[in-house]
């Protein structure tokens, strides 16, 4: 059978192919020189390292780099080492130019992401320098299956601050974005006999799809122009997004939130609160937490997917003291990876956080303003709503042209989603017709032409 050889130094595998050790190694050298994986130009180990990993005499490797370099497959030079020698390798086979995948079109209204293009990276990379830097060396070990504490303390003191959330590091637990903080709870949920859980009547789907792949189903509030109605039947917990209803955009008015935290107490349910683009606020003043009303029966979820980018998969839950262990117990170690942590940490700890939420908020409130006027110029029959806060409007079209508008979208080269797409299949209100302009998506450099093709497809 043929004997597998590693080298370390160019990390190759290599196989004997023919008798002999010299022999073996000369064949092996050449194949890989042959197909390419040595590629031209590839430094070699020495022969005494190559020696050594192989656990062959040096004489050995130093004939075999002999025999190759007089077949002109190998240079060897005093001083700079032995490598593959250039050769003319023939163009690979041309592949025909990938399709452009489905639904791709040039501008994108789709809510749900920031602009990417004005992540801080500098910011970003200097935080996390000094939290390297500054890192005890047990930060990469397994840790505290909450996340690292550096975290959770910089958390606890920014959303005590900016959210009016009442908490400590030790009830703070960072998850894997908003997704994996939910499936957390709703499997806790699931083991406690919870079966129905209300949600609001427009919403996601993906977050509705994933608490029902956990266990419990979901059933819609009703609404009206003020929100969600405080109406949850035998459910055992409630979802909501109170500060900026996603997609509709308004409030949980005060009456209300009250009615929700009487409900919780008066039948030991739990409310789950989203804090979508909760640090987005323009035209009124920031509305706090649903959390402060009672710390006892509201888990608070909050995430830099909006602030910053999805990508970076950081999201953390604020959890009442009877909560926390089912919650742990049922997570395992924590999916961010401690560089994230510690860096998001420092970014908080720092002031540059909020220095790049300032910056962000006056950008989209520009694009936002920027949306409102052209459409009061083009599209005077159009009715924006939602617009105080968050990174998108929802724009009331006519009673049957919402389908129709999505179309001629589609013509003018922009993706864009209507009301429907985000209402509940069980709801029973009347539907309403819009669009949900994720004003937030586009590039900066797409703003401009993002903008006019909108406003070429409304009536």
């Amino acid at each position: 059978m043929a004997k597998p050889w590693a080298t370390y130094g160019v990390d190759l595998h290599l196989e004997r192919s023919g008798p002999g050790l010299r022999r073996g190694l000369t064949d092996a050298l050449r194949d890989a020189i042959r197909t390419g994986r040595l590629a031209p130009g590839t430094r070699l180990p020495s022969s005494r390292a190559l020696a050594a990993d192989l656990g062959i005499a040096r004489n050995t490797v130093a004939d075999a780099y002999a025999d190759l370099v007089a077949e002109g497959r190998l240079t060897a030079r005093q001083g700079s080492g032995t490598h593959v020698a250039d050769r003319a390798v023939p163009p690979p086979a041309a592949r025909p130019a990938p399709a452009r995948p489905p639904g791709r079109l040039p501008y994108d209204l789709v809510p749900g992401t920031p602009d990417l293009s004005s992540f801080p990276r500098a910011a970003w990379l200097r935080a996390t320098r000094r939290a390297l830097a500054a890192a005890p060396n047990d930060a990469f070990g397994y840790g505290d299956p909450r996340g690292r504490v550096e975290l959770r303390a910089a958390l606890a003191d920014y959303l005590a601050r900016v959210r009016g959330v009442r908490t400590d590091p030790e009830h703070v637990v960072v998850c894997a974005g908003f997704a994996d903080g939910l499936r957390r709870l709703t499997d806790v949920l699931r083991t406690r006999g919870v079966r129905t859980l209300a949600v609001e009547s427009y919403g996601l789907d993906a977050h509705w799809d994933l608490v029902e792949r956990s266990g419990p189903r979901t059933v819609p509030l009703p609404f009206d122009e003020q929100g969600s109605l405080i109406d949850p039947g035998d459910a055992g917990a409630i979802l909501l997004t109170p500060s900026h209803q996603f997609p509709l955009g308004g409030a949980l008015p005060p009456a209300r939130r009250a009615e929700v935290i009487d409900w919780a107490r008066r039948t030991g349910g739990l409310v789950l609160e989203d804090d979508y683009d909760g640090e987005f606020r323009y035209d009124r003043q920031p509305v706090g937490a649903l959390q402060d009303l009672d710390p006892g029966h509201v888990v608070y979820l909050g995430t830099a997917s909006k602030s910053l980018a999805p990508g970076l998969r950081l999201a953390w839950m604020v959890l009442p003291p009877s909560l926390l262990p089912d919650v742990i117990a049922h997570g395992g170690s924590p999916s961010v990876g401690v560089v994230e942590q510690l860096a998001l940490a420092e970014f908080l700890t720092s002031g540059a956080y909020d220095r790049h939420v300032r910056a962000a908020r006056l950008r989209y409130r520009r694009r936002r303003d920027a949306l409102v006027e052209a459409l009061a110029t083009r599209a005077p029959d159009v009715r924006v709503t939602g617009i105080a806060a968050g990174l998108h409007a929802v724009l009331r079209l006519p009673p049957g042209t919402e389908q129709p508008v999505v179309r001629a979208a589609t013509w003018q080269g922009l993706r864009v989603l209507g009301l429907g797409r985000f209402r509940h299949p069980a709801a029973t209100d009347t539907p309403v017709d819009g669009l949900v302009v994720g004003y937030g998506t586009p590039p900066e450099h797409a703003w401009a032409g993002t903008l006019e093709a909108l406003c070429k497809a409304l009536p």
